[in-house]
């Protein structure tokens, strides 16, 4: 897989992510935080999903928890001006 096809994948698991446990939240009453999607995305990936490999680069976690902000905030969806 590529990186932009990787990264594509990544955000539609993430958005995916944000609307089960923001839904859960919306029924229940209890919040959430921005971490509880980043566990649903990690536990929902296949064990042999990729994960940054060069030395002092971002984790995966912090790579989805970034996604995630983007998503719940909207700055992902907005135009770069």
């Amino acid at each position: 897989m590529n990186h932009q096809a990787l990264a594509m994948d990544l955000i539609a698991r993430t958005h995916t992510a944000v609307e089960q446990v923001a839904g859960l939240a919306a029924h229940t009453g209890i919040t959430f935080k921005t971490a509880d999607v980043v566990d649903a995305v990690e536990r929902d990936l296949p064990a042999d999903y990729p994960a940054p490999t060069a030395e002092g680069a971002l984790t995966r976690r912090d790579v989805i928890t970034s996604m995630a902000e983007d998503i719940l905030t909207g700055a992902l969806y907005e135009d770069p001006a």
